[in-house]
C-alpha cells in the first residue's frame, strides 16, 4: 500500500489564492523587487480598513502601512460639546456615571469634553449579531432561566397551600401569575440596545486625546487614551470580545469626536489585495506590498454599509487638502491612486455633483481613480457609477477568473479555461462608453478584520478585481518614481489599455481592452513618458453629451450619421502653462476594423475642440450586439497604440412578425460552463409581460443558469425594466418565469450557464409575449371623482381580463416644522475655500398603532451620483431622541418598524451654494405607512352596475386587438347609502388630511404569471373625512373635570323639575360661563411658586359662591395632584402638609356628593327604556368619572404616605406656622377598601386607575402586578421615569439580570442629544 506522501498532492497552489501570475505582477516583482509600490499611497474608498489585520501593519520597506483612517460618513461622530470640570477627582459623564480621572493625564485647561456613544452604532451588522448573542448568553439567559424557575416554583407552592384562594390571597396569586407572564413576555420581547460608552475628550497641550469608558463603570484607568490616528497610529479593539479595531480623530476644537471603525469586512479585504505585506507568508502579499494605505470610510453604518454623498465629498475634500508640511513619516497627504470598490447605478452620467468632484480629483489633482465595474451581469449596459461618470477618466475594472483561481479558491473538480465571471457587469455604458477599461482577477482569499474572528476569507466580485489593478498601478508608479519618469492619470490609463491582453474568444463587453499586463504597461509608460499627449485627456463627445456611440433603439434598418467632437484637456487645465497648449499639435490616423463604419482617415488635433462625422450602416448586420471602435494613432509614433478611441456599439434586434404568435423558440441549445446566449428582440408595441421557459432534455445534468432580461429606458437605470434570476434545472425539469416588459423597446434576454456549473448540457427554451395594456401606465383616482373609466386593450393574443386593485400603503404628506441652513466645519470646506452648507429639516408625526413606515423625500429620491445636490440623509428619532433608523436617497431600501408614539425625522441636504438649499426650506416629505390589511376597490365591466353597486366584473376573454372598458368605484363612504359598509375601508378614510393617498397596484390578467408580474401603480387620493353625524341616542363621555357639570342632577330641586328646564336669563348664562372659565384656569395656573397664592384666591372665592360644585372641586384637586406630581412626591406631601390634608378632604367631599348605590343600580340595568335614557346615561357616566377620579387621587396619596412610613419616613405630626397638622397613617386595609370601591366601577388596569393600582400593588408588595401595570403605561408613552420605576420593581423582585439590562440601556434609550449628521 502506497504511503500518503506518495498519493497526496501536497503542492498546494498557493499562487491561486491571491492571484498575481495572470497579470504578470509576479514576474514584474521578481524582475524589479524594489518597484513593489514603495513611495506610493493608495486611498481605499470603502467600508473601512482594519490596521490590525494580517499584512496591514508595515510596508516592505518598514514604513507604517495604514497611515490615516477617516470615517467620512459621520456615523462614528460623537457630540462632545458638553464641557465639564473635575470635582473630587472625577467628572460626570452624559450617562450619569462618575468617571474617575487618572492622575497621569495631562490636561492644562482642566476642561473635559464629554459625550456618549452606543457601541452597536459602531458595529457592522454581522458583528452586532454575534455580540448580541454573546451578551444574551452571558448576561441574560442564566439569570432569566433561574427567575422563570423560581417564579413557577413559587406559584406551584402557593397553589398547593391555597387551592381555593379568597380575598387577599387572590391578589397574591395574581401577582405570582403576573410574574410568570412578565418573564415570558420579557423573553419574547428581548431586545439589546447595546452598551452606552462615555466618551471623554481633552487637550493635553500638544494634541487632542480621547478615552472611551468601555468598562461602563467609570474606571478610566483601565481604558485606552488615544490621539488622532494620523499623528499617533493609535488603534485598539473596542472590547476583548468584539475585536473591533477603532481609532479616533477630532473636529471643531474638541466638540466632535470621530470614532473610526468599519461597517463591514469588505474594505479590509480590498486593501489586503491591493497592498498587504506578509513577510512570513509571502503568498498572502497584496499586489503592491510596499505601498502605504489611507482608509476613507464612505460606507455609512447607519445605512448598513451604503455610501453617501456626504462621505464621498468629505473623502474627496480630504484628498484635495494636501498639506504643505510633512508629518512624522514624511507624508504630506498626497494620494497617488484611489480604489473605489463601491458604486450604484445612475439614471444618467452626463451630470451630477459627485461626478463633477470626481473629475476635479483626477483632472486637477492628478490622482488615478480605479473603480469596480459592478456585479450586475451578464446583460449588457450594467456598468455602475463610477466608473460611468461624465468623462471616461475613471478606470473601470471587470472580473476575470483563471484556471489557477478555480482550483485554489473555489476547489472546482476540473480546471476550466479562464473566463469573465458570469456576474461581472458588462459594457457599454448607456451613453456608449466602454464602461470596462480592463479586467483582472476578481476573487481572492485575503485578510479580513479581526472582528470576523478569522484571518482570511474568500471574496469575489469586481470589488476584488479593482484593487488588483489599483495595486498594479501602484507598482507601476513606484517604478516610474524610482526612475524619475513623469506620468499622468491619462498616460497610465492609456498604457494599461494599450498593453492589455485581449482574449479573442471571450466576451468583449466583459473584458474591455483585455486582461491587465503589468510588464507591458510599465514598458509603455517608460518608453513614452515624454510623449506630447502624456498630460492630455481627450474628451470624446458623440452627439450632444454621449461618450460613445450606442445604437440600440429600433430595428437598425437604416444607416445613420453621427457627429463626434474630440477636445484635448491638459492636466490641471485651468492652471496649466500656456506654452504646452500653444505648442500642442498631434496628427492622427483614424482606423476602424468594422466595414459597416465610414470615417475620415486623418485628424489634425491642436488645443481646441475638433469635430468630425462618421456613418454607421447596420443594415447588413446579423441580429445581436456588435462592437467596434475608431482608434486614433499618432502618425509620428503608431507603435505606442491608440491615443484615444471612439467606442461604437450596435444592437440589432429580431422583430416579432404581426401574423405570428409573439413567441421565440430555441431548441437543443448547447451550453458549456460560462456560455452566454444573448437574444435581442424588438418587443411588440402591445406587450406588457413576457414568459421565459427553460426545459431540460432527457440527458440534462443538474445545472445552474442565470436569466437576465433588460430593457433600457431613457434617463433611467438599467434596473428599471429588468428581470434577474438564478435557476437550477435537472433532467426533464422546467423553469417558468414571467417578467414585465414595455412595448416598443428592445429587450435583451440572456440565458447563461453559471461559470462554475460543470459539465456541458443542452436545453430548450422559449420567450413569449403577452399583453393587457391599460390606457395609462399608472392610474390615479380621487375619491371624490365618482366612477373611474379605464380602457384595457389586448393587442397580441387572446387574454382573460380579471382586474384586481390592491391598496397596501397609506401615504401622508409632511411639511417641515423647522428648517435652517448652516455653514459646516473645516472638514466640509473644499479647497481652497469652497464652504459647504447644510440644510437641516425637522418633521414631526404621530403613529397610532405599531406598523411599518417608509420616509421618502420624493424630490431628491433615487438620485445620488447624478444628483445636483451633494447629499441627503434622514434620521428617525422617537420622542426620547433615540435613533430608530436612518435612510438616504433610495427609499425602497428602508422599511422601518415603529411602535405607537410620537416621532421626529431629521433630514439634511448639502451643497456649496446656499441659495440652492434655501429653495428647499419647505421641502415636503412623503411618509408611507403599511395598512393593517389590504384594501380593494370594486371593479365592474359596465357603468350601470358600478353606479348601483351591482354585479362585479367577472373574467372577460379579449380577442387580439380588442378593448374592454372597466369601471372602478371609490371606497365606500358612509354618506353613500347605495354602497355596502366596509369597516376596513372606512378605517382608511379616518382622519384623512390634505394630500394624503393610498398606494397600491392594479393587475389585469387572470393568468397566474401575468397577475403576479404585470402590475401597474395605482394611487387613490383620499377625500376629506366625512362630517360626523349628530346622534340622538348617545354621546361621548366627557372628560372628568367637565364631566361633573351636571352631576348635581341628584339634588332635590333639579329632580323636581323633571324633564322641563327653567328659562335662564342672559345674566345667569354669563355668570355660569364666567365661573366655568375661572375653573378651567385653575389647573393652568397651578400651584408652583407665586401662582399658588393666585390659585388659592380664585378657589376660595369660587368655593364660597358655589359650594359643592363638582367641577370646581375636581379642578382644585387636579391642581393639587399636579403640584404633588405623579406619583405623588413624598417630599412635597410632607413639606406642604396643609395641601395634603386639603387634597384628601376634597377627595372625600367629591366622593360624598356622588350616590354610589344609585350609580351601581343604574349600571346594573340590562336595558333602560325610559325616554330620556340617553341623557340619564350621560349624567351617570359623568358622576362615575368624578367618583373614580376622586377615589384614585385619594388612594394615591394614602398609598404614598403608607410607603413613606415603611421606608422609615414617618413625620406624622408637622408644625407649620405654629399650627400642628396631623397627616394620616393609613393602613393597607384602608387602601384596599378604596381599591374595592374603584373596582365596582372600573378595572384596575384602566388608564385612569393605573396610577393608584400601581401604588396599591406596592403597598401589598405585589411587584409583579406593579411592573405589569407600569409596562402598560409605557405602551402609551415611553419615558425615562417609567423605566426607572420598572428598574426598581425588577430589583424588588430579585431579577437582577433584567434590572442590569434595563439600567445599562437607559443612556441609549434616552440620549441627551440627537445623533449628529
Amino acid at each position: 500500500m502506497a504511503s500518503p506522501s506518495e498519493t497526496v498532492d501536497s503542492d498546494f497552489p498557493v499562487w491561486g489564492l491571491l492571484p498575481k501570475k495572470e497579470t504578470g505582477v509576479s514576474a514584474f516583482l521578481n524582475k524589479y523587487p524594489e518597484y513593489d509600490g514603495r513611495g506610493t499611497v493608495i486611498a481605499i474608498f470603502d467600508s473601512g480598513v482594519d490596521p490590525g489585520a494580517d499584512g496591514l501593519q508595515v510596508t516592505s520597506d518598514g514604513k507604517p502601512k495604514v497611515i490615516e483612517r477617516v470615517d467620512c460618513s459621520g456615523a462614528g461622530d460623537v457630540d462632545t460639546s458638553s464641557v465639564v470640570e473635575v470635582k473630587d477627582g472625577a467628572i460626570t459623564g452624559l450617562t450619569g456615571r462618575k468617571l474617575r480621572i487618572p492622575k497621569d493625564w495631562k490636561n492644562p485647561s482642566g476642561k473635559y469634553h464629554v459625550g456618549v456613544k452606543n457601541a452597536f452604532e459602531l458595529y457592522p451588522s454581522k458583528l452586532r449579531e454575534r455580540i448580541e448573542k454573546e451578551r444574551k448568553e452571558r448576561l441574560w439567559e442564566p439569570g432569566h432561566k433561574k427567575a422563570q424557575a423560581d417564579a413557577a416554583r413559587k406559584l406551584q407552592e402557593f397553589e398547593t397551600k391555597y387551592p381555593q384562594p379568597t380575598g387577599a390571597e387572590k391578589l397574591i396569586k395574581e401577582d405570582l401569575e403576573n410574574q410568570i407572564e412578565l418573564l415570558a413576555s420579557m423573553e419574547k420581547k428581548y431586545y439589546d440596545p447595546g452598551p452606552a460608552y462615555d466618551c471623554v475628550v481633552f487637550y493635553d497641550g500638544d494634541m487632542w486625546r480621547a478615552c472611551i469608558d468601555t468598562t461602563e463603570e467609570g474606571d478610566l484607568e483601565k481604558c485606552i487614551v488615544m490621539g488622532p490616528f494620523r499623528k499617533t497610529r493609535d488603534f485598539a479593539p473596542l472590547t476583548k470580545s468584539d475585536q473591533l479595531h477603532y481609532s479616533v480623530n477630532f473636529h471643531d476644537d474638541g466638540n466632535t469626536l470621530e470614532i473610526v471603525s468599519m461597517c463591514s469586512s469588505h474594505g479590509t479585504h480590498v486593501a489586503s489585495i491591493a497592498a498587504a505585506y506578509c513577510p512570513d507568508s509571502p503568498e498572502k502579499n497584496g499586489i503592491a506590498p510596499g505601498a502605504q494605505v489611507v482608509s476613507f470610510t464612505i460606507g455609512d453604518n447607519r445605512l448598513g454599509s451604503m455610501e453617501t454623498g456626504t462621505a464621498l465629498v468629505r473623502a474627496m475634500t480630504r484628498i484635495m487638502s494636501k498639506e504643505e508640511s510633512l508629518d512624522d513619516d514624511g507624508w504630506n497627504g498626497h494620494i497617488d491612486v484611489i480604489n473605489m470598490s463601491y458604486g450604484e447605478h445612475a439614471h444618467w452620467s452626463n451630470s451630477g455633483r459627485i461626478g463633477e468632484l470626481m473629475n476635479e480629483v483626477i483632472n486637477n489633482y492628478g490622482v488615478i481613480w480605479i473603480a469596480s465595474a459592478g456585479n450586475h451581469g451578464p446583460a449588457l449596459c450594467t456598468i455602475g457609477t463610477p466608473p460611468d461618470i461624465s468623462t471616461n477618466a475613471v478606470i473601470g475594472v471587470g472580473a476575470y477568473v483563471s484556471p489557477d483561481m478555480m482550483a485554489a479558491e473555489y476547489s472546482l473538480r476540473k480546471k476550466l479555461p479562464g473566463t469573465p465571471y458570469t456576474w461581472t457587469s458588462r459594457g457599454p455604458t448607456i451613453d456608449g462608453d466602454f464602461g470596462v477599461s480592463i479586467c483582472a482577477p476578481g476573487g481572492a482569499i485575503a485578510s479580513v478584520p479581526a472582528f470576523t474572528l478569522r484571518g482570511t476569507q474568500l471574496m469575489n466580485g469586481t470589488s476584488m478585481a479593482a484593487p488588483h489593478v489599483c495595486g498594479a498601478i501602484a507598482v507601476l508608479l513606484s517604478g516610474m518614481k524610482s526612475l524619475s519618469l513623469p506620468y499622468s492619470p491619462y498616460s497610465v490609463k492609456r498604457a494599461i489599455e494599450s498593453t492589455a491582453q485581449f482574449m479573442e474568444d471571450l466576451d468583449v463587453f466583459a473584458q474591455g481592452h483585455g486582461l491587465l499586463q503589468v510588464e507591458r504597461a510599465f514598458a509603455h509608460l517608460c518608453k513614452y513618458s515624454n510623449a506630447c499627449e502624456r498630460d492630455v485627456r481627450f474628451h470624446v463627445t458623440c452627439g450632444t453629451s454621449s461618450k460613445g456611440i450606442h445604437m440600440r433603439g429600433g430595428l437598425q434598418d437604416k444607416a445613420k450619421e453621427h457627429s463626434i467632437t474630440v477636445e484635448p484637456f491638459f492636466l490641471k487645465n485651468d492652471y496649466a502653462d500656456p506654452k504646452p497648449k500653444i505648442d500642442f499639435n498631434v496628427r492622427f490616423a483614424l482606423t476602424c476594423s468594422a466595414p459597416w463604419v465610414e470615417y475620415p482617415n486623418h485628424l489634425d488635433m491642436m488645443y481646441m475642440a475638433r469635430p468630425f462625422a462618421i456613418k454607421v450602416d447596420p443594415t447588413a448586420l446579423e441580429t445581436g450586439a456588435h462592437f467596434t471602435s475608431i482608434k486614433a494613432f499618432d502618425v509620428a509614433c503608431v507603435e505606442k497604440g491608440p491615443v484615444f478611441e471612439v467606442p461604437i456599439t450596435v444592437v440589432k434586434p429580431a422583430s416579432v412578425e404581426r401574423n405570428e404568435l409573439p413567441d421565440m423558440v430555441f431548441k437543443d441549445v448547447h451550453f458549456k460552463p460560462g456560455t452566454i446566449k444573448r437574444h435581442f428582440v424588438q418587443v411588440p408595441e402591445d406587450a406588457t409581460w413576457a414568459v421565459l421557459r427553460l426545459k431540460a432534455r432527457k440527458d440534462t445534468k443538474n445545472s445552474r443558469f442565470v436569466l437576465h432580461c433588460v430593457q433600457l429606458r431613457p434617463q433611467l437605470v438599467c434596473k428599471t425594466q429588468e428581470f434577474h434570476k438564478m435557476v437550477s434545472i435537472s433532467q426533464q425539469s422546467e423553469a417558468v418565469h414571467g417578467f414585465p416588459v414595455k412595448g416598443g423597446i428592445v429587450l435583451e434576454a440572456v440565458v447563461a450557464k453559471w461559470w462554475a456549473s460543470l459539465g456541458d448540457v443542452s436545453i430548450d427554451y422559449s420567450l413569449s409575449f403577452h399583453g393587457l395594456k391599460p390606457e395609462s401606465p399608472s392610474v390615479t383616482m380621487h375619491g371624490a371623482d365618482g366612477i373611474l373609466h379605464l380602457e384595457v386593450k389586448s393587442g397580441l393574443r387572446h387574454e382573460e381580463l380579471a382586474p384586481v386593485i390592491s391598496l397596501k400603503t397609506q401615504v401622508q404628506v409632511l411639511r417641515p416644522n423647522d428648517s435652517k441652513v448652516c455653514a459646516l466645519g473645516s472638514r466640509d470646506v473644499i479647497p481652497p475655500e469652497r464652504q459647504i452648507y447644510e440644510l437641516q429639516l425637522s418633521y414631526s408625526f404621530h403613529i397610532n398603532k405599531a406598523t411599518e413606515i417608509s420616509p421618502n423625500s420624493a424630490l431628491l429620491s433615487d438620485l445620488l451620483y447624478e444628483s445636483e445636490y451633494e447629499s441627503q440623509l434622514w434620521m428617525l428619532f422617537d420622542s426620547n431622541k433615540q435613533l430608530i433608523a436612518a435612510g438616504d436617497a433610495y427609499p425602497c431600501k428602508y422599511l422601518v418598524k415603529v411602535e405607537k408614539g410620537d416621532f421626529i425625522l431629521k433630514m439634511h441636504v448639502r451643497h456649496e451654494r446656499r441659495e440652492l438649499l434655501d429653495r428647499l426650506s419647505d421641502l415636503t416629505l412623503l411618509l408611507a405607512q403599511k395598512l393593517p390589511s389590504t384594501l380593494t376597490l370594486d371593479v365592474y365591466t359596465s357603468h350601470s352596475q358600478a353606479l348601483v353597486a351591482g354585479k362585479k366584473a367577472q373574467p372577460v376573454s379579449l380577442a387580439p386587438g380588442s378593448t374592454q372598458p372597466i369601471y372602478i368605484t371609490p371606497l365606500p363612504n358612509e354618506n353613500w347609502s347605495n354602497h355596502r359598509k366596509r369597516p376596513d375601508s372606512m378605517w382608511s378614510l379616518k382622519g384623512a388630511t390634505m394630500g394624503q393617498y393610498l398606494s397600491g397596484t392594479i393587475s389585469l390578467a387572470k393568468d397566474e404569471i401575468g397577475k403576479k408580474v404585470d402590475l401597474y401603480s395605482f394611487r387613490y387620493i383620499l377625500p376629506p373625512e366625512p362630517p360626523k353625524k349628530q346622534s340622538n341616542n348617545g354621546s361621548k363621555v366627557a372628560a372628568a373635570a367637565a364631566a361633573a357639570a351636571a352631576t348635581c342632577s341628584s339634588s332635590s330641586a333639579e329632580s323636581k323639575e323633571g324633564s322641563k328646564e327653567k328659562e335662564r336669563s342672559k345674566a345667569d348664562e354669563f355668570n355660569e360661563a364666567l365661573r366655568d372659565m375661572q375653573i378651567s384656569w385653575l389647573s393652568k395656573i397651578g400651584l408652583r411658586g407665586a401662582n399658588m397664592e393666585l390659585n388659592n384666591t380664585i378657589f376660595a372665592k369660587l368655593n364660597a359662591d358655589f359650594p359643592d360644585h363638582l367641577p370646581l372641586l375636581l379642578a382644585r384637586l387636579q391642581s393639587l395632584s399636579d403640584f404633588f406630581g405623579e406619583p405623588n412626591s413624598t417630599e412635597l406631601l410632607f413639606s406642604h402638609p396643609h395641601l395634603t390634608v386639603e387634597a384628601l378632604a376634597l377627595a372625600n367631599q367629591i366622593i360624598s356628593l356622588v350616590n354610589q348605590e344609585k350609580l351601581l343600580a343604574f349600571f346594573g340595568l340590562k336595558n333602560d327604556s325610559r325616554p330620556d335614557s340617553a341623557k340619564i346615561k350621560t349624567q351617570m357616566e359623568k358622576q362615575k368619572a368624578a367618583l373614580i377620579d376622586a377615589l384614585v387621587r385619594k388612594g394615591s396619596i394614602l398609598s404614598e404616605l403608607h410607603l413613606a412610613a415603611q421606608r422609615g419616613l414617618d413625620p406624622v405630626e408637622v408644625v407649620q406656622e405654629g399650627v400642628e397638622i396631623v397627616l394620616p397613617s393609613p393602613t393597607p386595609a384602608e387602601i384596599d377598601a378604596i381599591m374595592k370601591d374603584i373596582l365596582k366601577f372600573a378595572d384596575y388596569s384602566d388608564s385612569k386607575v393605573i396610577p393608584f393600582s400601581i401604588q396599591h400593588a406596592l403597598v401589598n408588595e405585589h411587584y409583579g402586578r406593579a411592573l405589569k401595570l407600569t409596562q402598560k403605561q409605557q405602551e402609551e408613552k415611553q419615558s425615562r421615569d417609567l423605566d426607572v420605576k420598572c428598574l426598581q420593581y425588577l430589583q424588588n423582585l430579585g431579577w437582577e439580570h433584567a434590572a442590569h439590562h434595563l439600567e445599562a440601556g437607559l443612556p441609549v434609550r434616552y440620549p441627551a442629544t440627537y445623533h449628529p449628521f
